[in-house]
């Protein structure tokens, strides 16, 4: 099976092509550009250079969030215009699961955390199970407080984490009182492998849609949203 996977829920653009779960090429970049102007050039290029056509693409795994609300549209919007027309699968994946998958071979805790701003981490706790990994917790956004009451459990295990708030996290968990192990550079952001590896799992199990029903998860309501209703909420009182 052929998988385009893609991935613009954080700053990295990262797009791959796997064949069974073996990734045939991946392409990340991290410029400062939007993924706006860079994810279709560089999908474009990559099958360009592996020379294979879009019609030889069997699924489509797509990152649906959470993550930044301007990155996750545009994944989504994206995939939905690819798929257009089409009868190709696509795999609809939690940004937090597929940054769990990068530390698969770690024994221990994964803990993917990812920046949502306002004293907050998106968040899910896995753990490796076998050659794969078990989910302990939903996707949630917590504040770390919240996500330290949750892990304290689990210390007596190794614990890694993963995603763009990792730095922030693994200060403020340690200082808690937690025990951390260090995870390898490589492993803590977002990549499109996990996101074609994770899908491809999800193909398996059934849980695949298609272009007019893929939607994004947010978990919370935009920044602007939230401001204007917090206007709203003032202009009442």
């Amino acid at each position: 099976m052929l998988t385009l996977a893609i991935d613009s829920t954080a700053k990295i653009a990262s797009c791959a092509v796997l064949r069974d779960g073996r990734s045939l090429a991946s392409f990340n970049i991290d410029n400062g550009l939007t993924q706006s102007e860079l994810l279709l050039p560089m999908v474009t290029d990559m099958l360009k250079r592996l020379k294979i056509s879009f019609d030889d693409i069997e699924l489509i795994a797509v990152s649906v969030g959470p993550g930044s609300f301007t990155g996750v549209r545009i994944g989504v919007s994206l995939v939905k215009g690819l798929a257009f027309g089409t009868d190709i699968p696509i795999a609809p994946v939690s940004t937090l699961e597929a940054l769990a998958y990068n530390l698969l071979g770690l024994d221990g805790i994964y803990v993917s955390v990812m920046d949502a701003r306002r004293d907050q981490v998106y968040c899910a706790v896995f753990e490796r199970d076998g050659e794969g990994i078990k989910r302990l917790t939903e996707d949630s956004a917590l504040s770390l407080d919240e996500l330290y009451e949750i892990l304290k459990d689990y210390n007596e295990k190794p614990i890694y984490l993963a995603g763009d708030g990792y730095e922030k996290s693994h200060k403020a968990l340690c200082e808690r009182g937690l025990t951390l192990k260090d995870t390898p550079p490589l492993l803590r952001l977002e990549s499109a492998v996990s996101v074609g590896c994770v899908g491809e799992l999800m193909k398996d199990e059934g849980k695949c849609t298609d272009d007019k029903s893929l939607s994004p998860t947010y978990l919370r309501l935009p920044q602007a949203e939230r401001e204007r209703n917090e206007r709203l909420k003032n202009c009442k009182k």
